[in-house]
């Protein structure tokens, strides 16, 4: 089969196209054929040497999420039937044209969409669903704060948040991606010029002197603690990325005074029993979502397989809003 294979930690060209084994599946696994995936910041960390896959992944093939269909079942497999549409989050393995997987850890492509679409559904939505409803338990009528809020899993926040009854904020690096947020549902935003230290002023404005309820924090580095100062009472911080910095001071006080929980999260490197939870509560409640069009996938841009490298550059100018999408077949 086809695959991108990371030939050595570097910059773009260490992406090469090759021939590599198909792979087959063990027991409760499926082989899928891989129509689309799309990219995720692990991969460009991953390709630069920062963030090696887990035991159970390809250590050189890149790629955290697919849709395809299924090709061929494992021992025990039972859940699937070759043909059925399917697409969810691995460990790595995507940018090939097959791969197998668990198969609790694939739902049910909706009719509705294309394998372009379905592609840039499951990371953005699994992480959004994951951290607003499992873990921050997002209520109607709450004010979110979503910071990176024209990233893919920002747009899949917005659009949740709403669906859920409550109203989303959030900040990013212009005006323009604001803009195109808004178009999901975003109720206002702020695009910090240098430091987000006026993050509680702005909080304080679109949330009648309260703050907000629940913030996910796709940045780190100073954003954190100006997300702190940002919060109301009982606040739930959510940090999903660190691209701003892995080190923040944490303003205990404020902490304390407010009663509020901050949580990390990362789907990668949990249990496969955990992955398998927040795949199931995405295929119960985000999928039908999908299928009614009240939540959409939201595309930048699609490339095919052999211009991975373009499709990398694309993501490192940090001009993309959305999904940026690797057509595999």
């Amino acid at each position: 089969m086809r695959a991108i294979v990371i030939t050595a930690p570097g910059g773009i060209e260490v992406l090469d196209l090759r021939e590599v084994p198909r792979p087959s599946p063990s027991h409760a696994q499926v082989l899928v054929r891989v129509h689309a995936t799309a990219l995720n910041r692990a991969d460009v960390l991953q390709r630069q040497g920062h963030y090696p896959a887990p035991a159970d992944s390809p250590a050189d093939i890149p790629g955290l999420e697919l849709a395809g269909e299924v090709a061929e079942l494992g021992p025990g497999a039972t859940r699937w039937k070759a043909g059925q549409r399917v697409f969810g989050i691995v460990g790595g393995g995507a940018y090939a044209e097959y791969l197998v997987t668990h198969e609790r850890l694939l739902a049910q492509i909706p009719d509705s969409l294309s394998y372009t679409e379905a592609a840039a559904v499951p990371e953005a939505f699994i992480t959004a669903h994951d951290a607003l409803v499992t873990q921050a338990q997002l209520r109607a009528s709450e004010s979110v704060l979503i910071h990176a809020v024209a990233s893919g899993v920002g747009l899949a926040a917005v659009q949740l948040t709403r669906a859920l009854g409550a109203v989303p904020f959030g900040t990013a690096r212009g005006q323009g991606k604001l803009e195109r947020a808004r178009e999901y549902g975003l109720e206002d935003g702020w695009a910090p010029l240098e430091s987000p230290s006026r993050l509680a002023e702005h909080a304080r404005k679109w949330s009648g002197g309260r703050g907000m309820n629940v913030v996910l924090d796709l940045v780190g580095g100073a954003y954190f603690p100006a997300s702190i100062e940002a919060m109301a009472p009982l606040g739930r911080l959510m940090i999903i990325g660190t691209m701003a910095g892995r080190d923040a001071t944490i303003p205990l006080g404020r902490v304390l005074s407010q009663r509020l929980t901050i949580r990390g999260t990362m789907l990668r490197g949990r249990a496969i029993e955990e992955k398998i939870a927040a795949t199931r509560a995405f295929e119960e409640q985000v999928v039908p979502l999908l299928a009614r069009g009240i939540v959409r996938a939201v595309v930048d841009r699609e490339f095919a397989l052999a211009d991975v490298r373009a499709a990398h550059e694309r993501m490192e100018s940090n001009e993309s809003v959305g999904k940026i999408v690797l057509r595999v077949s």
